[in-house]
């Protein structure tokens, strides 16, 4: 069967290679995390196999030509936690940082794993049913519920005993087993939205990569939130660890979190529009144009008071941010007017003579698509390099303003949003491959989120100065030379059906050693110490080139985390 032979492709060669360099690097103060994310990973290989062999895996409407990815989107974000625990337990070595942030950091590691072993219990559960359920739970069948039971028993163990060792009352571990618990009901709830709402928008992987992230980000706002009001209701409650962010990840914070529940505010106030606005059957069609205008400013309204007052309200009771985030930008950005205003028109003329410029390319010309593509990669760098190197603050929020036009302007293509709606599905639908689709475009994210989350990550303690650069290396290089080189002389294949080859791989493996060579003495110019170790180095370099041939999923999204990853190490 295909089981048998499949037990050892590229893809999970490749991501046992990454688990295991990290666990090579595991203190002892984190042997409870390297075992859980050992089970995480044994679990997630036994449940790819399962799916490998079940047609019930067909009810979960994941995108056409790519495999499932259930392995790589179950560890990848609990490894990046786990290494930058590792990370940070270097700090802890030398007293550079107090144990609160690593405490912090490690409940958002357990959240993660927590989130992951949710998902691959509901998938393992499903996929014993016959090939023509429905995707629902269905705990009463015995090798599922053993299963289950056998790997939830020792997960939990695994927590408690690593929590024991921390010398916190019983209470807290039976209150932080909930909050995990809750993680994982959250995120199967919202892997099953997302590949039901969005068929054929995202392999089982990349769901649960994006489900398990969202599940996160929200659950550590929750958490600000929760933690707020017990200190007003109840002061001495210990609720869940949280960090302590900067101003710039408030700001973002709060845009993003406005921006994401804009469809569930907008919705209810268009319920309410409707309501008061429906008209005949006789007269709908004379007034079709009106509605459409009407739903229309009803959504942009919608985000101006989501934007300028029900976000600022959240930061200033919950987050103490006690200045609008709209002047508190201003603000900032003439703080340092030439540097920062010089930087803005830079990136403005790169991006109208980069989009103006592929945009007729891709009218007029036969280069595939995917290299054009691979182009928008070299502009990434060519804009984000040199302010990562001299205004990497500022580049912390441009990232999280350009994702929020980002989703807004998807929104505003997926709902047909007037005037803009059609200009901008044109616009996007020049850019789209075969993993995109008219209902959901998101290469454009994967690429935005891939250069920006290592540089968010980054934050805080970082001895390790190519980290922040995980993005734009791996996927502005690497990537890049990988495709280019591959396609006009790559003659080896890495298998039979695929088209990755290996002159391709090691392109893009050479052009990022190159790259990383460069750029060491650079950052030691500018201050930072060159601590990074070429053996690692190596190593992740290898790992995500690797990857890049193997795997089959957007590899916008997996590439940066795993390369940021092992660079922490």
């Amino acid at each position: 069967m295909a089981g048998t032979f499949e037990l050892c492709n590229g893809e999970r060669a490749v991501v046992f290679l990454f688990i295991s360099r990290v666990l090579f690097s595991i203190p002892l103060s984190l042997l409870y995390e390297a075992f859980a994310l050992c089970l995480l990973a044994i679990a997630g290989l036994a449940v790819e196999i399962s799916a490998e062999n079940s047609k019930a895996v067909n009810c979960f409407k994941q995108r056409p030509g790519a495999s499932s990815g259930i392995l790589l989107g179950a560890v990848t974000l609990p490894t990046v936690m786990l290494s930058r625990l590792i990370q940070m337990s270097r700090a802890i070595s030398v007293n550079d940082i107090e144990l609160e942030g690593s405490a912090y950091l490690s409940t958002q590691y357990w959240a993660a794993s927590a989130s992951c072993f949710g998902v691959l219990i509901f998938i393992y559960q499903t996929l014993q049913q016959s090939p023509t359920a429905t995707c629902r739970l269905n705990l009463w069948h015995s090798r599922a519920s053993k299963f289950s039971l056998l790997y939830t028993t020792a997960y939990a163990l695994t927590y408690y005993l690593s929590f024991a060792r921390k010398s916190y009352s019983g209470w807290c571990a039976a209150f932080d087993l909930l909050w995990l618990l809750i993680h994982g009901l959250v995120t199967v709830i919202l892997i099953q939205h997302i590949l039901q709402t969005f068929p054929s928008c995202a392999s089982i992987g990349e769901a649960l990569l994006a489900s398990s992230g969202l599940v996160l980000y929200f659950g550590d706002m929750l958490a600000y939130t929760l933690s707020k009001i017990s200190t007003f209701l109840f002061p001495q409650l210990n609720f869940v660890q949280i960090g302590n962010g900067s101003e710039i990840s408030t700001v973002i914070q709060g845009v993003l979190l406005g921006i994401l529940l804009l469809p569930t505010f907008y919705k209810f106030a268009l319920r309410i529009w409707s309501h008061f606005t429906n008209p005949t059957k006789s007269a709908e069609q004379e007034v079709g144009r009106c509605r459409m205008i009407g739903k229309s400013v009803l959504f942009y309204v919608s985000l101006f008071v989501m934007l300028t007052m029900i976000v600022p309200a959240w930061m200033y009771f919950i987050q103490d941010f006690h200045v609008h985030p709209v002047p508190w930008v201003f603000i900032f950005v003439f703080s340092e007017p030439l540097k920062r205003m010089a930087l803005c028109m830079y990136w403005i003329s790169v991006i109208c003579v980069s989009v103006l410029r592929f945009y007729n390319i891709s009218k007029h010309s036969k280069i595939e698509r995917i290299l054009l593509r691979k182009y928008y990669h070299m502009v990434a760098v060519i804009m984000f390099l040199p302010a990562f190197l001299f205004q990497p603050l500022f580049l912390d929020l441009a990232f999280g303003a350009a994702l929020a036009v980002f989703l807004v302007l998807e929104m505003i293509r997926v709902w047909k949003i007037w005037p803009l709606g059609n200009i901008v599905h044109q616009f996007m639908s020049a850019f789209t491959d075969h993993r995109d689709s008219e209902i959901l475009i998101i290469s454009h994210f994967s690429l935005l989120l891939g250069c920006a989350l290592p540089k968010w990550m980054s934050s805080g303690f970082n001895d390790r100065p190519l980290t922040p650069f995980a993005g734009i290396l791996s996927l502005g290089i690497g990537d890049t030379m990988a495709s280019m080189v591959g396609h006009k002389y790559g003659v080896l294949r890495w298998s039979k059906n695929g088209k990755k080859t290996i002159e391709g791989t090691a392109a893009g493996i050479t052009s990022v050693l190159v790259a990383c060579s460069a750029l060491l003495p650079l950052l030691a110019s500018t201050g930072y110490v060159p601590s990074q170790h070429w053996f690692s180095l190596l190593v992740a370099v290898t790992a995500s080139g690797l990857l890049e041939a193997y795997t089959a999923q957007l590899d916008n999204a997996f590439i940066p985390l795993v390369f940021y990853s092992l660079l922490c190490l």
